[in-house]
């Protein structure tokens, strides 16, 4: 009998048999589930349209990860393309500095001022050397007789061959030119428009300009004389014949007489200059000329007392040219008006810094006060920054510009020497450094120096003395820098506006004057000394109780800015700089002490690690190049 098969049938095979085959068995809930179930498999139709068809982006809005569980179970680092750049302050935290650098380019400028300055194209700067070229005289010049027998008996009385600058060329002819603009003033002058004419005088440093328009405004002076005179011999008679008739048809009665004109405090030309030891330098100069062109002149400024203020402007003969500083003469002009009804030609020189912001209102309160009897107003300064240049065009459009082709450039007859305080043995110690190149600079070229005097007088009078001016950019440094100088055996001052005026007057006249030929006094006495002992006797230093030696022949001084505009410091050869200058500015007026009337000179700056090296690299390869800074 053959034994039973056996089905080997899966159990869940079996079960979902009859859940397919018996529907009624199943229960209430598990028919719901499975309906869930299969609507859930089932798949989308091809033709179906999505339901985020309406949605622009199927991303998440950014707001949605900025919560306060955004940074939480990430899954990947949000890093972005470019790591963003560090600000300059965590740089300087961190003590990387490397990053914040920029790279330099050949358009990059390293004088921040360069920018500030008023450009001259090198086209303009050609035409005017060939519009000069043929004035190589003054003699070529319209000039009075008395006027122009003063500049070789004044003003350069020591010059054996006297030529005019090319300043003087330029500005001197124009400055003579009776009429102008007769074009302009033939036709009716608006009221907006200036009267007067207006004149820039632009040059570089020690090229002559206070005389290129101190002569043709003298000129002009002793010619309003003449016409004053005339003027008044004729107003003379016409009065006499009037007081005739009047006495005449009234016999019996009496007439006030009127009280003669007078020119007290009425000057015919004013120069305006920025500080007190310009009023003394320019006052100086304009005084000598009136020996030999016969005029009155007076200077004023704050720093004189009130009495000599009141003789240099009341004087009973009157006054010509007076010199003297915005605020005090404007302060003047409140109380007496009348100071400026008779001026017929202004002068502001040094004018970037008259017509800046800390002077402009007061200089431009006393041209619009002087502006109905104005007939010139002139500008003159060694640098045109672009301030003054808008300036210029918003108040005078019709300005005529006179600028030398060497404007804003340092003279190549000047040397500029670097030292790097940074090396030994100096360690960065500027005063040190400054010290050292003062005493190598006075020992150098002894004999050479001392021929100068001749080879008679040179074996008993020695070298001349060398004078040496040292600028530094704080005042509260320069009474210390001086102290240090004094430590190492330097005959050293310092000048700052803490000094006393009498002290400024002191000090500049040692450094401004020439040294003139020695007398018969200064030469016996100079062989008494010959004939002691030559060496130099070593003398006691009070605060280091130690012997320091003296360093011979030598003055210095360590001044701020304060000289460093329009002084004449003819008998200075050297300039050292203790800092770098800020600006382009600051270069060309400093080492503008050097180099003038034609001689040479020679510059050394003190570079230190925190010092702008390329902006010492690039005013060394301008002046190398004979090229202006801008």
């Amino acid at each position: 009998m053959p034994l039973p098969v056996r089905s080997s049938v899966c159990f869940l095979c079996q079960t979902r048999t009859s859940i397919v085959t018996s529907p009624a068995v199943l229960s209430t809930w598990q028919a719901t589930r499975s309906m869930g179930t299969g609507r859930l498999h089932r798949k989308a139709a091809r033709m179906a349209l999505s339901p985020n068809v309406a949605k622009q982006s199927l991303k998440k809005p950014r707001s949605s990860r900025n919560g306060p569980f955004a940074s939480m179970n990430q899954t990947e680092a949000r890093i972005r393309d470019e790591p963003r750049p560090r600000s300059p302050a965590a740089l300087k935290r961190s003590g990387d500095n490397t990053k914040s650098k920029k790279p330099e380019s050949p358009l990059y400028k390293a004088l921040k001022m360069q920018t500030t300055l008023s450009p001259v194209t090198y086209g303009r700067r050609t035409a005017i050397k060939s519009k000069i070229a043929d004035i190589t005289s003054f003699d070529h010049m319209p000039l009075l007789p008395t006027v122009r027998q003063s500049i070789f008996t004044q003003a350069l009385p020591n010059l054996a061959d006297v030529t005019p600058t090319p300043i003087q060329r330029l500005a001197i002819p124009a400055l003579l030119n009776m009429n102008p603009n007769r074009k302009k003033q033939s036709a009716p002058v608006a009221e907006d428009e200036h009267k007067y004419s207006q004149y820039l005088l632009a040059a570089e440093t020690g090229s002559g300009k206070t005389l290129a328009y101190l002569l043709p405004v003298l000129d002009a002076i002793k010619r309003e004389e003449v016409i004053d005179k005339q003027e008044e011999e004729i107003l003379a008679d016409q009065k006499a014949k009037e007081r005739e008739e009047r006495l005449r048809t009234r016999t019996f009665e009496l007439e006030p007489e009127e009280p003669p004109m007078t020119n007290e405090a009425r000057p015919r030309a004013i120069i305006l200059v920025p500080t007190s030891e310009l009023v003394a330098q320019v006052g100086t100069k304009v005084k000598a000329l009136a020996h030999t062109i016969k005029f009155r002149s007076g200077m004023i400024s704050s720093t004189y007392t009130p009495r000599r203020i009141k003789n240099a402007l009341f004087h009973p003969e009157g006054i010509d040219v007076l010199v003297s500083t915005p605020h005090l003469l404007a302060s003047i002009a409140k109380t007496n008006p009348y100071i400026l009804s008779r001026v017929s030609h202004l002068v502001l020189d040094e004018a970037d810094s008259l017509m800046d912001r800390s002077f402009i209102p007061t200089t431009m309160e006393v041209v619009d006060k002087a502006a109905p009897s104005l007939k010139k107003l002139i500008f003159c300064s060694a640098t045109i920054p672009k301030s003054l240049d808008n300036q210029l065009r918003k108040r005078y459009p019709d300005v005529k510009r006179l600028t030398t082709p060497n404007l804003h450039a340092i003279p190549r007859r000047v040397q500029l020497g670097v030292v790097d305080i940074e090396k030994e043995p100096y360690r960065g110690n500027r005063s040190l450094a400054c010290a050292d190149v003062i005493w190598s600079i006075g020992k150098a070229g002894e004999a050479s120096e001392g021929e100068e005097w001749g080879p008679v007088l040179s074996a008993y009078m020695g070298p001349k003395v060398k004078k040496i001016l040292v600028f530094v950019n704080e005042r509260e440094e320069a009474d210390e820098v001086a102290q240090f100088l004094q430590s190492k055996g330097i005959d050293a001052v310092s000048l700052s506006r803490d000094s006393s005026s009498r002290k400024h007057d002191e000090i500049l006249a040692e450094f401004t004057e020439a040294a003139l030929p020695p007398t018969s006094e200064e030469i016996t006495l100079a062989k008494k000394q010959a004939r002691m002992e030559k060496q130099i006797p070593l003398e006691l230093n009070d605060k280091k109780s130690e012997y320091v030696r003296r360093l011979p022949n030598t003055k210095v001084l360590v001044t701020t800015d304060i000289a460093s505009r329009g002084i004449d410091t003819l008998a200075v050869k050297t300039v050292l700089l203790y800092h770098v200058p800020h600006t382009t500015v600051d270069f060309i007026h400093r080492l503008g002490r050097l180099g003038r009337m034609g001689k040479r000179g020679r510059g050394v700056v003190l570079v230190g690690k925190k010092d702008r090296k390329d902006v010492v690299r690039e005013v060394r390869e301008g002046m190398f190049r004979g090229q202006a800074l801008i």
